[in-house]
Parts: structure tokens; sequence; C-alpha cells
């Protein structure tokens, strides 16, 4: 009989050992929100090609939630064309789960939080860039687009934790930066006394401004490169481990790289180059209906003319493509960006032991209760050891 109870004890704990093995239980679950990894369902059977709606790059983040490993996914919103709004996602378990995740082709558990939302654990981390073309051409938009940028960025700094940097490009050249600092140091950079219209966004501030301008000197194009400006900020500034990386590009000309393509848009579009957490890019360009008219511009294209908005298309940001030359009418907090960023989201899911080591293939899929709204992608090469 005593040998039947041990028996009967020993099964009792290997089943139960044997219940968190895909996550890491039910007190956990209790303390994070996030249910046990064995609740994920699998993905629903969405392809690339039918796709309509367009997942951001995402930032990761390493926390800890009540005592817990847990990653961080921060995703800018995503808009549902269909309904006319942007999605608010849910997660594992909720009834109305839109959104799933695989790492490696194993479904995760996840919760879902908006940005916005009252019970929200923490805001979205965003470190924001604006790469603004600064040459002659925008002297028409540079005092309204300033003033825009400063009644923006102090709006979005409350419901989000942002940092602002700026950086300056004119024709073939960096002629400006500011890394990352709060509102009132960036309206400081961009009210410097003397400096009005284009030159708002000229010279170098900061502790690290000799730095800035010293390594500005190696970024030679052939005209206006809004590309040449993502690369310098992304290997210069001081971004936070973990933050969204988000980038708005002003400019009213094509990309023009110098002909090796080493500022090209090209160089965002395979993962290899630019990675996942390296960031999402939003276009603003005033350039006319000289650039958008499909029969006459496909001649003005070309290695040295490339489609500004690529950038976006690439990274999974969002465009305004008929912003009016002198920038007149337009708010930004009309804009799509506007809304991608105040209907972020903190996706969360456990940080297990086997995230600890190697390079991960995660695929996120999105589809609305209807399945009217549709989007699979898959990041690949992601460390889950450290934080990005």
């Amino acid at each position: 009989m005593k040998l039947k109870w041990l028996l009967l004890v020993s099964l009792g704990l290997f089943l139960s050992n044997c219940s968190n093995d895909d996550g890491p239980g039910t007190d956990a679950e209790v303390a994070t929100g996030i249910p046990d990894n064995s609740k994920a369902g699998a993905s629903p059977n969405v392809t690339p090609e039918e796709s309509n709606v367009s997942i951001p790059n995402v930032g990761f983040a390493l926390e800890k939630l009540n005592g817990y490993d847990v990653v961080n996914m921060n995703m800018t919103g995503i808009y549902n064309t269909a309904a006319g709004d942007w999605m608010k996602l849910s997660g594992t378990g909720t009834g109305d789960q839109n959104i799933w995740l695989e790492i490696d082709g194993v479904p995760r558990s996840i919760k879902a939080e908006s940005t916005g939302a009252a019970t929200r654990s923490s805001k979205a981390q965003a470190d924001l860039v604006f790469l603004v073309d600064n040459s002659g051409s925008m002297s028409e938009e540079a005092n309204l687009l300033a003033s825009e940028i400063m009644t923006w960025s102090q709006s979005l700094s409350a419901q989000l934790d942002l940092r602002l940097g700026c950086v300056g490009y004119d024709d073939s050249y960096i002629s400006g930066a500011m890394d990352f600092g709060t509102y009132d140091v960036l309206s400081a950079y961009l009210n410097r006394e003397g400096k009005r219209g284009t030159n708002r966004t000229r010279g170098f501030v900061g502790t690290n401004a000799t730095t800035l301008e010293t390594n500005a000197g190696s970024y030679d194009t052939y005209g206006e490169c809004g590309a040449a400006a993502l690369h310098f900020a992304d290997l210069n500034f001081t971004f936070r481990s973990g933050a969204n990386r988000i980038y708005v590009n002003f400019t009213d000309e094509p990309n023009q790289p110098d002909r090796a393509g080493l500022y090209s848009v090209e160089t965002v579009k395979s993962q290899r180059d630019w990675a996942v957490w390296q960031g999402t890019v939003h276009t603003v360009f005033s350039g006319g209906d000289y650039y958008l008219d499909e029969e006459y511009s496909q001649y003005l294209w070309s290695e040295y003319n490339e489609k500004p908005w690529l950038l976006s298309d690439y990274t999974g940001g969002t465009s305004i493509l008929d912003a009016p030359s002198d920038f007149s009418g337009v708010t930004l907090a009309s804009l799509p960006i506007t809304g991608a960023l105040t209907n972020s989201s903190n996706v969360k899911f456990y940080h297990t032991p086997d995230l600890l080591t190697g390079k991960h293939t995660v695929k996120i899929t999105v589809l609305s209760k209807d399945k009217a709204a549709k989007a699979v992608r898959e990041f690949i090469d992601v460390d889950f050891s450290g934080s990005k």
C-alpha cells in the first residue's frame, strides 16, 4: 500500500511538471495576465499575398513583470482600411483574439495592451527622430513644419514614453543634428536665436555635437537624401535599448543617394541589412503632382532619384504623399503616423529559457474578427538574449 501511494505521488508530480513544460504556469498567469503557453492556439492561415494591412517593424524589450521574465514587443498601430479605423489588438484567451505570435514555428501566448488603456502597466517607449530636408526647395514649408513638429511632439509626450531627435539634410550632405532629448530640448533647438526657415535644422547641438558634426562629414550623397539621414541617426544617436525606433522623413524631393547605393532606399528592404528592431520610417512628401503622376513620373525614377516613401513601404510605416508645398492646412495630428503612434500596443509574452541563446524567427499574424483585415509578417534573426 505504501509503495502504491509513493507511485501515485510520483506520477502526480511528474504530470504536474509536464503541465508546465510549455509555459511558466498558473502562478505566472495570475501575476502577469499572460496565459500559459500551453493555451496558445495555432495562428490562422494567412498568406503574404492576401495581406491587406501593414504590420510595422517592432522593438523588443526584456523586463520583469511582477517577478517574471517577459518580452515586451512594442508595436505602432495597425490601420484596418476596411473598417476605416485603428485595430485594438486582443491576445490569447480574450474571446476576440486578432493577433497571434509564433517563435520558430511554435505558438506563444500573448497579452496585448493598448498604450492608451487605463490599466496599462507602462507607457510604450519610443525614440522618435525627425529627418528634415532643409534644402532651398523646403523654404516654403520650414517655419510651419517646425511649429507643427513642436505642437505635435508636446502632445505625444503626454501619451508615450517619448524621446525626440532631429537630423537636417541638404543637397549632398548632413547639415545638422540633435541627439535625443525631451520636448523642451527639441523646442530649444528649433527656436535658436537667429535661426528661421530651413536654418532651424542646421547646426549640431548637445553634449556630443562635435562628434556628430565630425561623423556627418562622411555622408556624401548625390543630392537630398533622407536615407543618408536615416543611417546617420541609426549609427550615431543614443537609442534606448528596447525602445521602438520611429523616424519621420519630411521632404519634397526624391531620395538622391550616391550612385554606389550606400544610402539607397533599398538598404532597408532586407532584414539582413535593416533589422526589425532598427525602426520604422514614416514619410511626409510635399513634392506635388509632378512626382505623383504615374504616366509622367515613371521617367523620373532611377538610381539617382528614388521614391522616398519606399523607406516606409519596406519598414511597415505610413506615408502621406500629397502634403501642400507650403505645408499650409496640414497638421501632424491628422497624419497617419499620429494614429500609428497613439494606437501603439505593448504585446507581452514570456521570456522562456529557449530564447536565451541563438537567433529566432518571429511570425506575427493579424486577422480581424470579421476576417476583413488580415496580414502576416516574419522577422528573422531576432536575438532575445538581451533587448533591442
